[in-house]
């Protein structure tokens, strides 16, 4: 599913135009990273939280010039869904 699938799903149970929907989507993707750059966190019960993680500095391999290298600390954004998404996907979806 894509952004603009979601749009126009929205905008069909709403009856909203799709320029409303589309602004309402892209402020609300907007706000989340906003919120991850300032490391806010950001909780949206029983949907899931998106969060920033912290990797940890480890050794990497440079496999073409055989050379090993830091690779430093850094965050990352990261989704942990809600325990009602999870259950709910665990049992309407099939294991293929």
């Amino acid at each position: 599913m894509t952004k603009a699938d979601i749009v126009s799903k929205i905008s069909d149970k709403l009856g909203m135009e799709k320029t409303e929907v589309q602004a309402a989507v892209e402020s609300f993707m907007d706000e989340v990273k906003g919120s991850l750059e300032t490391g806010e966190n950001v909780y949206l019960r029983g949907f899931g939280s998106f969060i920033v993680k912290t990797r940890a500095e480890k050794t990497g391999r440079n496999i073409s010039k055989n050379t090993t290298i830091k690779i430093p600390a850094h965050n990352i954004p990261a989704f942990k869904p809600a325990k009602v998404f999870v259950e709910g996907v665990k049992s309407n979806v099939k294991v293929k």
